[in-house]
């Protein structure tokens, strides 16, 4: 019985848990656990974002045990706790020169009470989440700074004296403490992150370990040239090498005690022992000819994954740090940083525009391509009016609103800020690819766990055959030296650095071509997909559908049917709505008005109810009237949709108290590059794709022959598209294509949800794997291609890595010298690393597709990009 009696209340997370990225976190579960405990509240859970609405916790609740505002008090007391009480920082980082040094760090954070997650890479991005009941940000920085890892960015004093995030987007500034991604991996923190180089890495900044290594190196020629010279002392050759050890097994050492503390024996130990054996043996010529090349693979790995993370860094550098800003009348300069949302800032011709927002004053072109990949200049216009503008910036046409960091064409323009500068388009994207690289691909998991087990097999191995001279008929010191050859032969280098490499440059060759790729796992997915299922409107189609049909039922006139549905239709936000209203009124005149509709009341996946004058007024599909009470559809009205549907048109019905008043047939027509892209995905190895729509069948089926699809599944419903999209995946690997806000729920259960027009909606950046950042869905067969480009090159350096280590293994076992197993060794580590930085110049391999460079002004930098 109190199971029918309870009530439920919804709240938005962002309300609830400001600085949570998304319904996902960590602390979203901790807040369903603590509520669902308390007495009265019978069920806690989640309802995922969609349709442009936030993530929303449901509480079902028993009013006789707690009211209504106890229940919404004590959520809002709960989330406030949680985010007061743990937090989530993302740190730009020095000091991890390579993976196993990324892992070796993220293991000791993880140690540290308090802390609950930790994650680091060799490209310099921290993330961890701690507990400020046991922890502190200044107590993570003295740890870190302990382990040699410097952070770039402000002291936490500094951060925690921003505003706090609003919810929904609201004069967003810095994120406040608690979950914050702090500044130090925003546009910003790029920038000092550079200008602070100098601090990192050790005494001589971030090339300290390439100064060790070329020290090694010369300490060891001038030994061999002062062994092999008549009368030198033989001392002073021994005292070279033994410095040429000493440089060259620096950074090696403090890495192998570090692994060596939490019980893991990593390939910094092997080279170690090794080093280590050669001394013991006399060869100390080998043994520093050993250290000196895996110390000089290190640091040349270090500079080629830092290349690859600058390639991310020059998006960072595209905003401005200044703004001109119209106040009290005068133009003044100010940071970047200290505009506020409503501010008007005067972009010069040919200048870099510093914030996001619309036009205000004046009319130019714009270069977008730095954000969303366009090939082509922008128009843009003022708005009519600013004021009604700013209360809903990111409706505006595309004609009206600016990107920070695009450059400006021969016009001048007076632009309205809608972002503060931490939260514009690009700021966002620098933050989300940063984040990206931290994330995991399935084969770099694949890889640590293949590590974890063989680098300790290798040292059982090696110690067997320490043993050999026992069995076989040698000395000791023959079957030592064969034991280390094997143990340099088998240390995996390449294996650790051949797919972080990979990842992080096909994430920042992504970015630059104007397509966010949030991590290695979409990254792969995308590059073995078998199949892509489309939505339809605003995908496939243009998006702007236009009313083509009026026919008014028997009885019924043109201007009744026309009135009626405009007046219902205004209240909608929906794309036909506004295609409705639009076209209606052209075709009322400016003289007739139609008549106030009110009570709205959406119909999912059906239509739209409402009042006028007291009647009930229904306004969808055909389907519609047969769920809601009144008369039936009579036989004119459904001969009409049907022959309507039959050419290809989205129809609705209108219907006014009990009277039919008739059909409106509205057509969307594809894309002018759809059909290109099908047939390009299909060269590509998209052996299937399928278009699901809301719409009838039959326009569905008409859209898709026009483009090239065979197989097109209409009147579906959300929850259809939903089921859809898992039967496919049962099958085979998936993406799901669309606008990222209706089909976030679609999107969220194909194996890759890609979203259009990412650039121009908050939903879509944060929901998709992958956000083609231009409403182009040309860009869709670069995303493809440089995906399956991508997953070659991890198959080849897969290949190339353990393929190494088979061949030298057994090469050392008949002999091979151990100077020569480190040439090939470090060799194949530079090869693969190589071979990933191919990724940054990827180029389409189609024509219709090809790039072209932005170059950007006073940076002398050009980025590439990838318009339809």
């Amino acid at each position: 019985m109190m199971a029918k009696e309870a009530q439920r209340l919804r709240l938005d997370l962002p309300v609830l848990l400001p600085d949570a990225p998304d319904e996902a976190d960590a602390c979203v579960g901790r807040l369903v656990g603590e509520l669902s405990g308390r007495e009265g509240m019978e069920r806690v859970h989640v309802v995922p974002a969609c349709g442009g609405e936030p993530a929303k916790l449901c509480i079902h609740y028993d009013p006789h045990v707690l009211s209504l505002a106890r229940v919404r008090g004590i959520a809002e007391a709960t989330g406030a706790r949680l985010t007061e009480r743990f937090a989530h920082v993302l740190w730009d980082a020095g000091g991890l020169r390579h993976q196993r040094r990324a892992r070796i760090v993220s293991e000791r954070l993880r140690r540290i009470p308090g802390v609950v997650e930790a994650e680091a890479s060799a490209s310099g991005l921290l993330r961890i989440e701690f507990d400020r009941e046991a922890t502190s940000e200044q107590a993570l920085r003295r740890a870190l700074d302990g382990m040699g890892v410097q952070i770039r960015g402000p002291e936490p004093g500094e951060a925690d004296r921003a505003p706090r995030r609003e919810p929904h987007g609201r004069d967003h500034g810095h994120e406040a403490e608690g979950h914050r991604h702090e500044a130090g991996h925003g546009v910003g923190g790029h920038r000092q992150g550079k200008e602070h180089a100098h601090a990192h890495g050790g005494v001589l900044g971030e090339s300290t370990e390439l100064v060790f290594a070329l020290a090694c190196g010369a300490l060891l020629a001038v030994g061999y040239l002062v062994s092999v010279a008549t009368g030198a002392p033989a001392w002073l050759p021994l005292a070279l090498y033994a410095a040429a050890y000493g440089f060259g097994g620096f950074y090696t050492l403090r890495d192998a005690i570090d692994s060596l503390r939490f019980g893991r024996f990593e390939i910094d130990t092997l080279m170690l022992v090794a080093a280590a054996g050669a001394a013991a043996l006399g060869e100390w010529a080998e043994g520093a000819l050993l250290l000196f090349l895996f110390s000089l693979g290190h640091s040349l790995e270090h500079y080629a994954m830092g290349r690859a993370r600058r390639a991310i860094e020059a998006l960072a550098e595209l905003a401005p740090r200044t703004a001109e800003v119209r106040r009290d009348g005068e133009v003044r300069e100010m940071p970047v940083e200290e505009l506020a949302v409503g501010d008007t800032v005067v972009v010069r011709p040919n200048a870099r525009i510093p914030a996001d927002g619309f036009v205000v004053r004046g009319a130019s072109s714009v270069d977008q391509a730095p954000v969303t990949g366009e090939s082509v200049p922008v128009d843009k216009r003022a708005v009519d009016d600013p004021d009604r503008a700013a209360l809903r910036p990111d409706r505006l046409g595309a004609e009206h609103r600016i990107f920070a960091g695009t450059i400006n064409g021969s016009g001048a323009m007076e632009v309205r800020v809608a972002r503060r500068a931490a939260d514009t388009t690009l700021a966002r994207v620098v933050r989300m690819v940063s984040e990206a690289e931290a994330q995991k691909s399935p084969t770099q998991r694949f890889t640590d766990r293949f590590e974890r087990v063989f680098v300790p097999a290798v040292l059982a191995f090696v110690v067997l055959l320490l043993f050999a001279w026992v069995v076989v008929d040698e000395p000791f010191r023959d079957s030592f030296y064969r034991a280390m050859a094997v143990l340099v032969a088998a240390s995996p280098c390449a294996l650790a650095i051949a797919i972080p490499s990979a990842v992080l440059s096909g994430v920042a060759r992504a970015a630059r071509g104007g397509v966010l790729v949030k991590g290695g796992g979409p990254l792969e997915n995308l590059g073995t997909l078998g199949a892509i299922a489309f939505d339809k409107t605003g995908t496939l189609t243009e998006g702007k559908p236009r009313v083509t049909d009026v026919v008014p039922a028997p009885g019924a006139e043109e201007r009744e049917l026309l009135g009626t549905a405009v007046a219902v239709e205004a209240l909608s936000d929906h794309p036909l709505a506004a295609a409705v209203v639009r076209d209606g009124r052209a075709r009322l005149g400016g003289g007739a008005e139609p008549p106030e509709a009110r009570d709205l009341r959406s119909i999912t996946g059906r239509g739209l109810a409402a009042r006028i004058n007291d009647e009930a007024v229904f306004v969808g599909k055909a389907a519609l009237f047969a769920e809601v009470e009144g008369p039936s559809l009579p036989a004119a009205v459904r001969t009409t949709v049907e022959d309507l549907e039959v050419q290809g048109r989205t129809t609705m019905v209108v219907r006014r108290g009990g009277r039919y008043l008739g059909v409106l047939g509205l057509m969307d027509t594809p894309r002018p590059a759809a059909a290109r892209v099908v047939a390009r995905l299909r060269e590509l190895g998209i052996s299937r794709m399928i278009m699901i729509s809301g719409d009838n069948r039959r326009v569905a089926e008409a859209v898709a022959r026009q483009v090239g699809i065979d197989e097109a599944w209409g009147d579906l419903m959300p929850e259809d598209k939903v089921e859809a999209i898992r039967k496919l995946r049962a099958e085979r690997k998936v993406a799901m294509v669309g606008d990222g806000v209706n089909d976030a729920p679609a999107m969220a259960n194909a194996t890759v949800g890609i979203a259009m027009g990412a650039a121009g909606s908050d939903v879509a950046l944060e929901t998709a794997d992958v956000a083609l950042m231009a409403d182009d869905l040309g860009h869709l067969p670069f995303a493809v291609g440089l995906s399956r480009r991508t997953s070659r090159i991890i198959r080849q350096n897969l290949w190339l890595s353990l393929g190494m280590v088979a061949v030298l293994i057994p090469a050392t076992l008949l002999g091979l010298q151990i100077g020569v197993a480190v040439l090939f060794h470090e060799g194949s580590t530079l090869v693969v690393v190589a071979n990933a930085l191919r990724l940054l110049a990827y180029r389409d391999a189609d024509g219709r597709l090809a790039a072209h460079g932005t170059k950007v002004p006073g940076s002398g930098k050009e980025l590439s990009s990838y318009p339809a």
